[in-house]
């Protein structure tokens, strides 16, 4: 079956739907967010950055999803002398009915999550997904920005698609069908999508996810649905209350693509240089972002450890106060 990549209609909505914003944010707006306004230089940044991530994609040709994913679907669904694939399970190969369709999008998904979660929980990963977060604008341009290394390891979480049956063609569509959804969700013009927040990942529930508030850290790894945040223990609902600030934590003041594509992985090299021991450079290249072994620098759980710690203290001075006034 002959299919066409979305993407391949996807890029020019990207490009209109950025124009399109740009023109209302600066044109019709009276008073845009500071974070849905376009900075020049960021989205000059942006569109370099995603200009370079799909011609790294077009060049690693031996590492791309499409060569990937039909070596390991020709070699689990091998053809019988009838011509029929059969999986390496003892069942056929997976169809094209629409049911089919709807399983491999929710496994694309449930892939998705992994993948993002640990981009944000693997240092060596977050060094390549940084990039995306490294805006403190939220908008369309931002949604073009892209880490130019996520390419060599993205295809590897979902190998097991062409594995199990699902034809590499079907994932490749459910891939770009994602990769649709997420850019969209780059904006602050959406409005709550109601009952649906439940189920889907939408434009306000991404924001807490582009946040650098630390009770939004690490929250909101879904691509089209929340489930598996809900059921990971990731999900963080978006509060009115929380005045979010875009951005990283810990980020390099540039806006100069090279140095934002090299920033983390000069901080690893660094740290490597100064560890004392196998466990300490392992830590610092598979660890959590922001492990030290002195706790000079903290990661997000120690980061809310401490938070937890001050509040608790707290609680506990004003209730001596209190049964001291007694």
């Amino acid at each position: 079956m002959e299919l066409t990549d979305p993407l391949v209609w996807g890029f020019p909505c990207f490009l209109a739907l950025m124009l399109g914003e740009m023109a209302y944010v600066h044109g019709h707006d009276p008073a845009p967010a500071p974070a849905a306004r376009y900075a020049w230089r960021d989205w000059l940044a942006s569109c370099t950055l995603g200009l370079g991530a799909a011609a790294i994609t077009a060049a690693l040709h031996f590492a791309s999803a499409a060569v990937l994913l039909y070596w390991v679907y020709d070699l689990c669904n091998p053809a019988t002398a009838a011509g029929e694939r059969m999986n390496w399970l003892g069942y056929p190969a997976l169809g094209w009915a629409w049911y089919t369709w709807l399983l491999c999008q929710l496994g694309d998904d449930f892939s998705y999550y992994w993948r993002h979660r640990f981009n944000h929980t693997i240092r060596f990963m977050w060094a390549a997904h940084l990039v995306h977060h490294s805006s403190t604008q939220y908008n369309f341009g931002t949604g073009f920005r892209n880490g130019w290394f996520t390419v060599v390891y993205k295809p590897f979480y979902y190998l097991w698609l062409p594995a199990i049956g699902f034809h590499p063609a079907m994932v490749l569509v459910c891939l770009g069908i994602e990769s649709i959804w997420l850019f969209q969700l780059h904006t602050t013009y959406a409005p709550s999508w109601g009952f649906l927040e439940r189920i889907v990942n939408t434009h306000r529930q991404h924001q807490v996810h582009h946040a650098s508030n630390l009770e939004y850290l690490d929250k909101n790894h879904g691509g089209i649905l929340n489930i598996f945040d809900r059921l990971f223990g990731t999900w963080q609902p978006y509060d009115e209350n929380i005045p979010i600030q875009f951005g990283l934590v810990h980020g390099p003041e540039t806006q100069h693509p090279l140095r934002l594509v090299a920033f983390e992985y000069q901080n690893i090299w660094r740290d490597l240089r100064g560890a004392r021991n196998w466990r300490e450079a392992w830590q610092y290249v598979f660890g959590e972002p922001g492990w030290s072994p002195d706790g000079r620098t903290l990661t997000v759980r120690e980061m809310r450890g401490r938070e937890r710690a001050v509040k608790a203290g707290g609680r506990k001075r004003r209730a001596g106060i209190w049964l001291g006034g007694q």
